[in-house]
């Protein structure tokens, strides 16, 4: 359904992009038309650097980020559509197979513009060294100006640049806006980390490598994170050039209209005056059109111009003038008698050089004065006459120009609301009777168990202590009972801490039987003997699972020596957190971790040289501590 004049004035570009977001938060419609192209750039994109990590081939990818681009294209224009159906359109309730029908009937313009945008924004920017981002932008409406199919998609640029005409200013200031994206693209970083951090606490899931893959320093993720803000201002940016082309629309036909009303003749006794239904209209254009001058600059062009006079019609009034001389008449041309004279169009000039050549022939070849006379009197009451019709037809014709520019949809006014009547004050009704039982018990039993003397009565006892002095003494003893008791458990456990890190020590916390019958387990083995089945395995050239077996000796290790409590419900980084080994163990143990997480969950290959490096970093780790001479030794 079209809307009014005022909701197409011309915009800034903070009110524009206000509108876009309106747009976008209450159609549907452009989600639905724009979601499943950016979708698809995002698929294709990620499995594109896929191929490219895991060094298959890139050629199917980059086909399929072709057609998702495409696609991409033919979602924006039909998006462009949809919104335009939404502003101007007589329908009164825009769907989305109209728009999408529309878009695929300019499926070839279409892809010649997804073609365009490409080179021109790629050589511009790499010409430019990215100023053209920020400096060029009138192709940012390229999509809403083909699917208005005004010129050729070849000359994309220069169409877009003379639709937007005085908007191309605005339409920079939005370029520059939609640098929010940035925003959008840390805000989406935090979110998502966070929905992995309540997964994993509350939820109790193991997303481990969930979390090292979801992290800056991944470029995969990176990407993703691009590709998915990319897609999710795909409806912004259609709702954004659509409404720059409704403004430049607006601004170019308002200094139209003020050089129709211009064009007006102006209204005095002797040509009448106009109607009451022509005042009015042209009293809404020029409210329009002074509007328009406030909101730009009117280009020089929009004045009219005076028509000059011709050569003929300067000679054909200086004959007359010297023909009223000679017969002594130039009274007949004083004042404003060839005022009508010169008012006349073009089409009057050979009957003007007829009406002339009598007079010369009467004045000069007949010598009859008074003859030529009465004829240029009667002539010019005759020119007065043409030139007054010809005022109206020109008045007239203004007149249904001015009328029809008002008659288009943007130039309507929205019928007036109803002035609301004030809103009566509600009288509180009388509560029912149940909550005039309620009340009532509520304060009987408030009654009955408030206390009727304020003050307690005096006992008479034979302690020294009164009630609350006993009362306090009691609190002090069961807070210094308290005390005591934390005070005899932290002491124990630092005695037996002490005790642990005695030399020789180990933890062991699972029966020795239940190792037996688990081979995985951590604790099955000694450090050393994992370590050697590391060696055979990497001897067979079984890397992977040499890498394993090194990671479970260093847990083995650490576990001995008291620096993690080995637990098999806990994951490597639970591991990582709790760590209460020597500081200069911990950074190693990290990267440790690092590796074997991305070689044994991730399916990283690895070869002989990987596990030369992991078992350099593990072989100081595996070593067994100095031994400590025991106090007093």
């Amino acid at each position: 359904m079209a809307v009014s004049a005022l909701e197409l004035r011309p915009r800034g570009p903070v009110a524009l992009m206000d509108a876009a977001l309106r747009l976008c938060a209450r159609n549907a419609g452009l989600w639905a038309l724009t979601l499943p192209g950016g979708a698809a750039v995002v698929a294709a994109l990620l499995h594109l650097v896929d191929a490219v990590d895991h060094g298959r081939s890139p050629t199917l990818p980059a086909l399929y980020l072709t057609l998702a681009w495409l696609l991409r294209g033919v979602g924006q224009g039909a998006a462009c559509h949809y919104v335009q159906e939404v502003l101007l359109g007589t329908q009164a309730d825009p769907s989305v197979r109209p728009s999408m029908r529309a878009a695929l009937g300019r499926l070839p313009s279409l892809c010649i513009t997804v073609a365009y945008l490409a080179f021109f924004n790629l050589i511009t920017v790499t010409l430019s060294l990215g100023i053209a981002l920020i400096v060029l932008s009138a192709q940012g409406v390229g999509y809403a100006a083909t699917m208005q199919g005004r010129g050729s998609p070849l000359k994309l640029y220069g169409l877009c640049t003379r639709l937007l005409g005085p908007s191309r200013g605005t339409a920079t200031g939005v370029r520059w806006l939609m640098g929010v994206q940035v925003l959008v693209f840390f805000n989406l970083h935090v979110g998502l980390n966070f929905l992995l951090y309540l997964a994993r606490h509350l939820v109790g899931i193991d997303l481990t490598f969930t979390e090292r893959f979801a992290s800056l320093d991944n470029p995969p993720w990176l990407m993703f994170l691009a590709a998915t803000t990319f897609a999710l201002f795909e409806p912004l940016r259609a709702a954004a050039a659509t409404l720059l082309l409704v403004d430049g629309r607006v601004r170019q036909e308002g200094l139209d209209l003020l050089a129709a009303v211009q064009q007006l003749p102006e209204r005095n006794a002797k040509r009448g005056s106009v109607g009451a239904g022509d005042a009015k209209g042209i009293a809404a254009a020029l409210l329009v059109a002074v509007g328009v001058l406030f909101a730009s600059p009117t280009p020089a062009e929009a004045a009219p111009a005076k028509k000059p006079e011709t050569s003929e019609r300067q000679a054909v009034r200086a004959r007359l003038e010297k023909l009223a001389d000679a017969c002594e008449m130039p009274e007949m041309l004083e004042g404003t008698a060839l005022k009508d004279f010169d008012a006349l169009g073009t089409s009057e000039g050979a009957k003007l050089e007829r009406f002339v050549r009598h007079l010369e022939q009467q004045a000069y070849d007949d010598d009859d004065c008074e003859s030529a006379a009465v004829t240029l009197e009667t002539g010019l009451a005759q020119v007065a006459a043409t030139a007054e019709a010809q005022a109206r037809v020109d008045a007239r014709a203004a007149t249904d120009r001015a009328r029809s520019i008002l008659a288009r949809p943007e130039f309507q006014d929205r019928p007036e609301k109803d002035p609301k009547e004030p809103k009566e004050e509600k009288v509180p009704e009388e509560p029912g009777w149940w909550r005039q039982f309620i009340d009532k018990l509520g304060k009987w039993l408030e009654e009955l168990f408030r206390r009727k003397d304020p003050l307690p009565k005096p006992r008479e006892t034979a302690l020294p202590l009164s009630g609350g002095a006993a009362a306090d003494v009691v609190v002090v003893a069961l807070v210094a009972l308290t005390l005591a008791v934390l005070g005899v458990v932290v002491v124990s456990i630092l005695k037996r801490r002490r005790v642990e890190s005695g030399p020789g020590l180990e933890v062991s916390t699972v029966d020795a039987a239940a190792l037996a019958g688990n081979p995985d387990h951590a604790l099955s083995r000694p450090p050393e003997g994992w370590a050697h089945l590391a060696d055979a395995l990497a001897a067979r050239g079984e890397y992977r699972e040499a890498v394993r077996n090194l990671y479970l000796a260093l847990l083995s290790r650490l576990h001995r020596d008291g620096a993690i409590l080995y637990d098999e419900t806990l994951s490597n980084w639970d591991y990582l957190r709790a760590f209460r080994g020597r500081p200069e163990v911990k950074a190693p143990f990290r990267e440790l971790t690092r590796r074997f997480d991305f070689a044994w969950y991730g399916n990283v290959p690895v070869g002989k040289e990987g596990y030369t490096e992991f078992r350099a970093i593990t072989a100081p780790l595996l070593a067994a501590p100095p031994m400590q001479e025991a106090a007093g030794a």
